[in-house]
């Protein structure tokens, strides 16, 4: 039993010491073993219960103090993995063997200037020596001041040494050079990698393991809004600072909320329609606060019905092409519920994109119509029609 308690204690000993990013688990999350904390420095857990998060408790249970911060992973694993699939673009790739090249151009130079610089205070250390050897012993005194100009001269030969160390680059660096064969082979693999990289067949196990072979660590700041910092420290010592958009709970919390609540009313006291306005909105860079690219038509019908703004003229229904049905017009035809069909959205047994004016558009299809009641009688357990939507021109208004 002595003998196992100090194995682990030495095994914490050494992970203390080193902290290494440790082999790709099994889960989701893409960040597992390389998420770090940016405001303690201590590397941060994951946590599936109630969502992926990353989470920094390290005070808390060391010091008992409050946690550090926790962080909803989705979107920060979607902007690393953007940034690490741009990082493999052939462009970014030369770019990278540029910045090698100089920047072993410039070690080279600074290690020239040390080496040189370690050579003179050797030989002014080897000259102090000599003085002090010829000396007459009997004279102390000019004994002890070429004893002192020698022990000066072995301290700054010392520290020139210790300069020269300092200018020769980690091996890690040193062999990350990219060669022409490599770098054929990456580019040949470039225009595939994202198609690779969102195969439902590669592992997550797979994905941590590729973004390892770039990444060193990612170092996470949630923010006091709706933006949470990334720092991606790549292999080699580059540094890539990213901002990522993260779900929030209302519009207030949003960095530019205050501004796109009186644009949203102002439009709507001119008598702007929510879809329109949610476009505008869109286009002028706001966003829900669930939501990360764009302003939902449900936000503004929200925010100008907490104001008590009336619209002029209410819609009855979307307009939009004939080889589209919209769900109570579905519910019609199948003479099914429509509620029925909103409680299949919700519960993602029935897969649908929203228009950008929020209304849903089924395809007027014989085999779409004859699915969805498949899915009405328990046939098929789930059905997808994501790939079935209008095209961004549309035929859809409103």
């Amino acid at each position: 039993m002595k003998k196992i308690r100090s194995v682990i204690r030495d095994n914490r000993a050494e992970y203390m010491r080193i902290k290494t990013r440790g082999a790709p688990r099994n889960g989701e999350l893409l960040l597992h073993g390389i998420a770090w904390c940016a405001r303690c420095g201590h590397k941060m857990y994951v946590r599936y219960k109630g969502g992926g998060e990353y989470v920094c408790n390290h005070l808390r249970t060391q010091e008992g103090q409050p946690t550090c911060q926790h962080i909803r992973a989705a979107h920060i694993d979607a902007a690393v993995g953007d940034a690490f699939l741009t990082a493999l673009a052939p462009a970014e790739l030369d770019a990278l063997s540029r910045s090698r090249r100089v920047q072993q151009q410039t070690n080279n130079a600074l290690r020239s200037s040390a080496e040189r610089e370690l050579e003179r205070k050797r030989y002014t250390a080897a000259l102090a020596e000599r003085q002090f050897n010829r000396a007459d012993p009997d004279n102390r005194l000019v004994a002890s001041e070429l004893e002192r100009r020698w022990e000066a001269a072995l301290n700054d030969v010392r520290a020139a040494e210790e300069a020269l160390a300092r200018q020769t680059p980690p091996k890690a660096i040193t062999q990350v050079a990219i060669s022409k064969e490599l770098n054929d082979k990456v580019i040949s693999l470039t225009g595939r990698l994202p198609q690779i990289w969102g195969d439902e067949t590669i592992s997550d196990a797979h994905r941590k393991a590729l973004l390892r072979c770039l990444i060193e660590k990612v170092v996470l700041d949630r923010g006091e809004r709706d933006l949470a910092l990334a720092r991606i420290v790549w292999r080699g010592g580059a540094v890539t600072e990213l901002e990522v958009k993260m779900s929030v709970n209302s519009v207030t919390r949003l960095t530019r909320g205050t501004e796109m609540r009186e644009r949203l009313l102002t439009l709507a006291r001119d008598g702007v329609p929510d879809d329109k306005i949610a476009t505008i909105l869109t286009r002028e860079g706001h966003r829900s606060p669930r939501c990360a690219d764009k302003v939902l038509p449900i936000t503004v019908g929200r925010l100008r019905r907490a104001a008590a703004i009336k619209v002029t003229a209410q819609r009855s229904r979307w307009e939009h092409d004939d080889s589209y049905l919209s769900p109570p017009e579905l519910a019609r035809r199948l003479e099914i519920p429509v509620n029925w069909l909103y409680v299949q959205i919700r519960t993602k047994r029935l897969l649908i994109d929203r228009q950008p004016s929020g209304a849903y558009l089924f395809p007027n299809t014989p085999s779409v119509l004859h699915a969805i009641g498949d899915l009405r009688n328990h046939v098929i357990a789930q059905l997808d029609l994501r790939i079935c939507q209008p095209n961004k021109e549309g035929h859809q208004h409103g």
